[in-house]
């Protein structure tokens, strides 16, 4: 998983001539239908259970975000510890979702697709996972955020029903001590909070 054009960690997949990219060398752009590649990939999800996929969600987590902690909604988590779900194809760990109770929602702490996987409907089948664990807990909505640079990720929650309610400025840049450079040279300042209600 390492970008096509610097070998540092390529999170993002191009979407036409589907190199792994790091955010550096990912851009934003406008895309017609016709140029989005479209690929169903057959993938089971289902609840983490082994201390063996729980290291290969930490190897992931590392790798996506160079660390295992992640902060949102004002907690830290370690991600590896959690509750989650984990997408398989040809029985190797592609994609999770670790997620945490607060009072009467769910929080989707970390949500993670391999590169060469993203685009394929497995995220959508992860969240729908922890969506359908939500309303079994009887809470009322379904918590998720991401950095302000990650309009990928924006675009992914927003199409499957979230809506952005609130924007804590400076929450990432404090989090590491600095601004760091994000997706298409975006400063990485803020956390962009997203609900869903159920």
């Amino acid at each position: 998983m390492r970008c096509h054009y610097c070998r540092r960690n390529g999170v993002y997949r191009c979407r036409v001539c589907g190199r792994n990219l790091c955010a550096e060398h990912s851009r934003l752009q406008t895309v017609c239908p016709s140029c989005v590649t479209k690929t169903e990939t057959h993938h089971v999800v289902y609840r983490l259970k082994l201390e063996a996929e729980k290291n290969a969600v930490r190897r992931l987590t590392r790798q996506i975000w160079g660390e295992a902690e992640q902060l949102t909604f004002g907690r830290f988590f370690d991600v590896a510890e959690l509750p989650a779900y984990v997408a398989k194809v040809d029985d190797k760990i592609v994609g999770f979702a670790s997620f945490a109770e607060s009072d009467s929602d769910l929080i989707t702490v970390a949500l993670g697709v391999k590169p060469s996987y993203q685009g394929s409907g497995i995220g959508k089948s992860l969240i729908g996972k922890i969506e359908t664990e939500a309303r079994k807990m009887g809470k009322r909505t379904l918590l998720a955020s991401t950095s302000n640079d990650d309009l990928p990720a924006l675009a992914f929650y927003q199409s499957i029903g979230f809506q952005i309610y609130e924007v804590k400025p400076n929450a990432i840049a404090e989090k590491h001590g600095e601004i760091l450079e994000g997706i298409g040279g975006l400063p990485v300042r803020d956390e962009i909070r997203l609900r869903k209600a159920l």
